[in-house]
């Protein structure tokens, strides 16, 4: 992410936080909270709990954990692209027009198990349409070890 989030005004970032963290009820369930937002790539990560176990005998994340959080940060940066293609409206403006945004593709690749106590996620827009947004995202372990890689597509309009 080579810009910064000063790109973005306080009060986007603020809301669109909001909306990721509290008004998506699932990235709640899941514990996934946003480190950084910019016009060209989100971070965040996700803590290990009990409750996100896929294995019991090995205690690794869920695959659904791990697909759910990685989806969620692809949509998280194409909301962060489409904001910033329309900086000349007004925060709130920019906002609505996530209301149509949906996955309609998604693929995972696990490449190693998901072991530790905090994971990262990143994602960023590879392509940006007026109709279709196509994303690359990441998980890593604590250490900074690739977990699992995703890509995504979706409807933006």
């Amino acid at each position: 992410m080579s810009k910064s989030a000063a790109d973005f005004e306080p009060e986007f970032i603020t809301r669109l936080k909001e909306i990721f963290e509290e008004r998506i009820v699932f990235n709640r369930v899941l514990g996934l909270k946003v480190d950084a937002v910019a016009p060209d790539g989100v971070s965040g990560h996700i803590a290990m709990r009990h409750d996100l176990i896929g294995h019991y005998s090995h205690e690794r994340l869920h695959g659904g954990v791990i697909s759910a959080g990685l989806d969620a940060m692809g949509g998280l940066a194409v909301m962060a692209a489409i904001g910033a293609r329309h900086m000349d409206e007004p925060p709130t403006q920019r906002l609505v027009r996530f209301g149509k945004l949906s996955t309609i593709d998604l693929r995972i690749d696990y490449l190693r198990p998901g072991i530790g106590e905090h994971f990262e996620l990143r994602a960023q827009v590879m392509r940006l349409g007026s109709r279709v947004a196509s994303t690359r995202m990441e998980l890593l372990d604590a250490g900074g070890k690739l977990l699992s890689t995703g890509s995504g597509a979706y409807i933006v309009s």
